[in-house]
């Protein structure tokens, strides 16, 4: 049954409205009955009990905000009468060690058909990469991207040339502007899916970037860590890396960053070209073309083979968050890394800036001390850093969010760490650090969407779970980027880069489990090689992080 709002915690002080809510209409959670005093659009929330100036707020059952002003009961909280804060937290607070796992019985003895490689890891995907060691090369990557992608079966997309085309005919035959404007054009698509030479390769993937010069040396140091993480995923076959040869992201640093993730040694194709020591670009592209072909025949000998569930690697991410998100799509997520890590798979949860308000939490999940106080150091330098140059996690929010409800960042934050579920930390990674052990491992990475994507799969997510309220069409090169919505208005305005929609426990038609175990079938669907929209749209977005300040 849909209700009018929701009470997420019982701590808490205010309701969510499920739905808009006119002055004066009466709201009942637990006995409780209180009428509106202003219009209170759906997602956002109602004050449960008088504020006065000062007075906290609790949602999810932890510190959101603090009243700047008085709000009576039933009136709308918005930015005007409230503001950002947290409580403080300790990384040293007694630790909770016990842990109730969800049943996962059904899920035992299922299996996805991946790709087996020889460290052990299994990936979701086959791809072979193509990667500049320095912005300098991002042209040769693009002459070699229109050499192979075309003829060997991997374009796909969607053209509007023939819009443009029915516009100038329009024009050459009088029409006027507003005959122009008012015109219906419908995109066509071209079919370019030639037949691939290569079926057990998913396609190539070019990862241009504006790093590798310039900047400081720890700038290309973390760029090489990254680029070896996509080098060594699971999800990859093997890798051309063009080097222009003088920049500072030398090959001698990527070789490093490939040994640390390799302990046993890296045994994929791996081709580097050094366009200073080749000469002219002809021979240096010529040469990548030969070498890159041959390096796909080699992929296209490994097919898929079933694997246990403990072998996915889950990323958990969020972006267009509403206020929807921290109570349908990231907690049904959350309790989908419950099942996973029940299962001994591994999760990762990163966006720092939006675990401001949870560190305790977080802490006293930690499985021991060290792990609790690497968290909290990577916290507070992060939250340092962003003050020293005058900004603060308080400035997360984007417009989106505040017009759809996440009004302060420890709102915000509270919802989206839902994702990681209940299961103990196990581990905190350093970005590009990747992950080594099963559970729940926090990754430091902004709260930016690409970025945070683009991280998280450098640390070894062969999938990502991509949670939306307002909607966003990220993609990531590598992995698939499963888009989940938190309501149904969403799933059914942009039905294009929606896989799955959560708005059904908004709706009252399902529960947070019926959705997280509907999500983890599609899950094993994907991670054997069913396609998600990113994948059909092309959207292969990759922006690496450069460490400096971004929210």
């Amino acid at each position: 049954m849909k209700h009018l709002v929701a009470k997420i915690h019982p701590q808490d002080n205010v309701l969510v409205a499920l739905t808009d809510l006119p002055i004066g209409t009466p709201v009942t959670w637990d006995g409780t009955t209180v009428a509106t005093t202003d219009r209170i659009p759906a997602k956002h929330k109602l004050a449960l009990e008088f504020l006065a100036p000062g007075d906290p707020v609790h949602m999810y059952g932890v510190l959101v905000g603090k009243a700047r002003e008085a709000i009576g009961v039933g009136g709308l909280l918005t930015t005007a009468n409230m503001q950002h804060a947290t409580d403080s937290y300790d990384e040293h607070h007694q630790r909770r060690a016990e842990w109730q796992a969800p049943e996962v019985t059904k899920w035992q003895d299922r299996t996805f058909m991946g790709y087996h490689r020889a460290d052990g890891s299994v990936g979701t995907s086959n791809y072979w990469l193509v990667i500049p060691l320095v912005f300098c090369e991002n042209r040769n990557i693009q002459v070699l991207e229109e050499a192979l992608v075309n003829d060997l079966g991997y374009a796909r997309r969607k053209s509007y040339q023939p819009q443009t085309q029915a516009l100038l005919e329009l024009m050459q035959a009088g029409k006027s502007v507003e005959e122009i404007l008012a015109t219906d054009l419908h995109s066509a698509e071209i079919n370019q899916q030639k037949v691939k030479p290569f079926p057990n390769v998913d396609g190539i993937r070019f990862l241009s970037h504006e790093g590798g010069c310039g900047g400081i040396r720890q700038d290309a140091q973390t760029l090489c860590g990254l680029l070896a993480g996509y080098i060594t995923h699971p999800n990859v076959a093997g890798a051309t890396v063009l080097s222009l040869g003088c920049q500072n992201a030398q090959v001698s640093m990527l070789q490093d960053e490939i040994n640390k993730r390799s302990p046993n040694g890296f045994d994929k194709p791996l081709f580097i070209l050094e366009q200073q020591k080749l000469g002219t670009e002809e021979t240096l592209v010529s040469t990548a073309l030969r070498q890159t072909f041959a390096g796909l025949m080699q992929a296209n000998q490994l097919q898929r083979q079933p694997a246990p569930l403990s072998k996915l690697c889950i990323g958990l991410e969020c972006g267009g968050s509403d206020g929807f998100s921290g109570i349908s799509a990231n907690p049904a997520v959350g309790h989908v890394s419950d099942l996973v890590v029940a299962l001994g798979g591994s999760v990762i949860l990163a966006e720092f800036p939006e675990l401001c308000g949870v560190e305790q939490e977080l802490v006293d999940r930690s499985v021991n001390t060290a792990t609790a106080e690497r968290f909290s150091s990577l916290m507070k330098a992060y939250g340092d850093s962003a003050v020293a140059v005058g900004s603060g996690f308080d400035m997360n929010p984007s417009p989106g969010n505040i017009r759809d409800g996440l009004i302060t960042d420890a709102m915000k934050s509270a919802g989206a760490a839902r994702k990681g579920g209940s299961s103990p930390v196990v581990a905190v990674l350093d970005y590009p650090e990747p992950v080594t052990q099963p559970g729940l491992n926090l990754l430091c990475t902004p709260g930016n969407d690409v970025e945070s994507t683009t991280a998280e799969v450098g640390s070894g997510a062969t999938v990502v779970l991509f949670t939306t309220g307002l909607g966003t069409p990220t993609g990531n090169p590598i992995a698939p980027v499963v888009k989940i919505s938190s309501n149904t208005a969403l799933a059914k305005r942009m039905p294009d880069i929606i896989d799955l929609n959560t708005g059904t426990v908004i709706d009252g038609e399902e529960t947070i489990e019926q959705a997280a175990e509907r999500i983890l079938d599609y899950v094993v669907r994907v991670a054997s090689g069913e396609e998600v929209a990113a994948v059909r749209h092309g959207q292969t977005d990759f922006i690496p992080w450069k460490r400096g300040v971004s929210l």
